[in-house]
């Protein structure tokens, strides 16, 4: 059974930064894909970034609305997978989830994830 626990979230002011933490048990996180995915009150889930390797090569992939601000990686030794949010804004706000795959490959829809944390509540405020 695959367990992900995420860690981090709080309340933070714009322009602040918060770290995401997500450990993982039951599946090796650097040989298989990890994404962050994020959902705001009365919105849907919306993917923010994703890693995973080919080969030695670790790969990552951001939502258009993140990039530049956010960066996803990865302790192999911890089989963690961190999200470090830099410049919040107010529209960052909403409870952020890791989720796990089994493919090593570029992954950004929810039903190709097979296993989900419980989420961690990140808000900012203006």
């Amino acid at each position: 059974q695959v367990q992900l626990v995420e860690s981090g979230g709080g309340l933070v002011q714009a322009g602040g930064s918060l770290r995401l933490s997500c450990a993982a048990s039951g599946r090796t996180l650097s040989r298989s894909g990890t994404g962050w995915f994020r959902q705001a009150p009365g919105k849907e889930r919306e993917f923010v970034a994703a890693i995973w390797n080919i080969w030695s090569t670790t790969k990552t992939y951001y939502a258009d609305s993140v990039k530049g601000r956010f960066t996803i990686s990865r302790d192999n030794a911890k089989n963690t997978v961190y999200l470090q949010m830099n410049s919040l804004k107010p529209e960052d706000t909403a409870v952020y989830f890791c989720a796990s795959t089994v493919n090593s490959k570029l992954t950004v829809t929810t039903p190709e994830y097979d296993y989900w944390g419980q989420g961690t509540q990140v808000t900012v405020s203006s």
